[in-house]
């Protein structure tokens, strides 16, 4: 019995607390493995998912995460990038994607509310950008991740009241 409880202290020890990515390789890793692909819509997710999860500063299973997709395409991949950085997922009901299409002119509109606190923010990414966006294709993954969270302007961020 002791040494049962020695193994599983070793293990709970070398496991990490959170499970998320953290290198740019790990982040490719992990959008790979959970969307099928790392294309140029997944980096963009998690860089908005990051960015609300630094000013909200929820605890686990505090987020909650509305998607809006605009009427254009690409599908909601930026949502499986903002998944996969925020810890949300339709199977937890903590994230949803909406069935309306966002405002003219957006390409997407990602609303993040920390259910604890109530505090809101909503994202907005510009049609302006699907087109730079879709340049990103023929980059390699780390180009693309790059790409992403270098882009200056590349959302707005708006308080919710």
């Amino acid at each position: 019995m002791k040494n049962l409880v020695r193994v599983l202290l070793v293990v709970a020890l070398l496991i990490p607390a959170n499970a998320g990515a953290e290198t740019r390789e790990e982040w490719i890793a992990l959008g790979t493995r959970i969307h099928g692909a790392f294309g140029p819509f997944i980096p963009v997710g998690i860089r908005i998912g990051l960015d609300a999860v630094e000013r909200l500063k929820p605890g686990p299973r505090e987020l909650e995460v509305i998607y809006q997709n605009g009427a254009r395409p690409p599908c909601p991949c930026v949502a499986d990038g903002v998944m996969i950085a925020t810890h949300t997922s339709p199977g937890q009901g903590t994230l949803l994607i909406a069935p309306d299409k966002t405002p003219e002119g957006m390409m997407a509109v990602i609303v993040f509310k920390n259910r604890k606190t109530g505090e809101a923010l909503r994202y907005g990414i510009s049609d302006e950008w699907l087109p730079k966006i879709l340049a990103w294709l023929k980059a390699d993954p780390s180009a693309r991740y790059d790409a992403a969270m270098g882009a200056d302007g590349l959302f707005q961020v708006e308080q919710l009241k």
